[in-house]
């Protein structure tokens, strides 16, 4: 059987409102977006690592540590409320003109997310090419569940469970299993990222990720969480 042709994605705008310019902030030493790229490396799956930024300086920095730097993100596609697709899309199809070849799985790597193991990485991609999914998402395990403890209130102030089943839910145990996406990476196939504009499409399958490896780091609470639980890591990995 063909190996599949497989290209890893990693986004990295400049600027950020939540940790000031966290993509290349030193976490344990190395810029943050440094993890991600070694951990992609690690995983000996890619034939292209790539990065898509508006930032000269993430470029550089990214450049260093072994990512495809070749191309500046369009500023369309760089604002802080442009879509991720559309800018995941513009680096898929630029790299198959600069790298002149043509691939069957795109994963998109979130440099916030570096509590991913290697591992998360091999396990998912070996499980949406058994799937045969289109897309894959990761998340973990739910807290709360909507059908037990998530509420939505209306424009009056009175509050409703967010999702009713015909029967009363009295256990959250009971509820249906629930999920919260990590945004740690995602997978395509080739033509469903061309054509959709949503990782839901139909045939969207899910990975999951305990919680010590699913913080998005989006606040500087984040941060110092992300901090301590890689700096544990490290120690277990020395002794």
């Amino acid at each position: 059987m063909k190996r599949e042709s497989v290209l890893a994605i990693i986004g990295a705008r400049g600027g950020s409102k939540g940790v000031n310019n966290k993509n290349i902030r030193p976490l344990l030493g190395k810029p943050l977006i440094a993890w991600t790229i070694e951990q992609a490396t690690a995983s000996l799956l890619f034939d292209h690592i790539v990065l898509t930024s508006d930032s000269e300086e993430i470029m550089r920095i990214s450049a260093e540590y072994g990512a495809d730097v070749f191309f500046k993100r369009p500023d369309e596609y760089a604002t802080d409320t442009a879509p991720k697709i559309p800018a995941i899309r513009h680096a898929l199809v630029e790299s198959e003109k600069h790298f002149g070849k043509q691939y069957d799985c795109i994963v998109d790597l979130d440099a916030t997310a570096p509590l991913r193991i290697v591992q998360d990485l091999i396990d998912a991609l070996q499980q949406f090419e058994r799937e045969g999914y289109e897309a894959l998402i990761t998340a973990m395990p739910a807290r709360r569940s909507p059908y037990f403890n998530l509420i939505e209130q209306d424009a009056h102030g009175r509050v409703a469970l967010s999702k009713k089943l015909d029967r009363p839910i009295v256990r959250r145990q009971d509820s249906p299993k629930c999920f919260d996406m990590n945004a740690s990476f995602d997978i395509w196939k080739r033509e469903a990222l061309l054509n959709n504009n949503t990782l839901f499409t139909g045939n969207t399958g899910l990975y999951v990720m305990p919680e010590e490896r699913s913080i998005d780091i989006d606040s500087e609470l984040d941060w110092r969480m992300v901090e301590m639980l890689m700096a544990e890591r490290t120690e277990e990995q020395v002794k």
